[in-house]
């Protein structure tokens, strides 16, 4: 990485600069399944981010959203992430097929602490369990299969920092582009308008959430 001059190399030095090992707690709390904390905790999840890595190295994060326990919890070792219709692109679904390793992290609206949960993923089309899925009255083609080996709370530090959940420190937005804009600075179509993309933005809003 030539754009920066001083980075660290090696996991010693690593450790010298941030002071030592983990606590003992820190190193206790991860668990090889989902047990009944776990499973409460995505129960009242609507929201998790999806990492993945192809194999080249090349990572994504998604982010995945409905009602809350819209993630299935199978048993202790297994989930299922209902793929919801999206841009196609496919970023992280394509990795999968390169390597199965994903990172999830759920997310509860006024909960300061996460869920994080790494393990093997999966694209899956068991129709059994993508029935258990339907929304609106649609039952999703696909989805994210996930094969747990490792779950742990993660502290509260970064939103208590950020205070993601408290509205009086949100930051102003004016002066902020909008989505559209955005979009138009970045692709440039030929013949398209801020107006049009934001119309189709809209749309798809309304009539392809499912």
């Amino acid at each position: 990485m030539t754009a920066f001059r001083t980075t660290v190399t090696t996991e010693a030095e690593l450790r010298t600069l941030i002071g030592g090992e983990p606590s003992a707690l820190a190193l206790a709390k991860e668990q090889r399944t989902l047990d009944v904390h776990c499973r409460s905790f995505i129960a009242r999840s609507p929201f998790v981010l999806v990492a993945t890595s192809g194999a080249a190295g090349r990572c994504d994060v998604s982010p995945k959203g409905d009602a809350p326990g819209f993630v299935l919890v199978l048993d202790e070792r297994r989930l299922l992430i209902p793929d919801r219709p999206g841009n196609k692109r496919l970023d992280g679904m394509r990795n999968l097929l390169e390597n199965p390793h994903v990172g999830l992290i759920f997310l509860i609206p006024g909960v300061e602490e996460t869920l994080r949960v790494n393990g093997r993923g999966a694209i899956v089309r068991d129709a059994d369990l993508l029935a258990c899925c339907e929304m609106r009255g649609k039952v999703p083609t696909l989805g994210i299969g996930v094969e747990v080996e490792e779950a742990f709370i993660h502290c509260a530090k970064a939103f208590k920092r950020s205070g993601l959940w408290e509205p009086a420190r949100w930051p102003a937005l004016d002066g902020l582009a909008t989505p559209a804009q955005m979009l138009f600075d970045h692709t440039r179509q030929p013949g398209t308008t801020v107006e049009e993309l934001d119309r189709v933005l809209q749309d798809g809003y309304r009539q392809r959430l499912y």
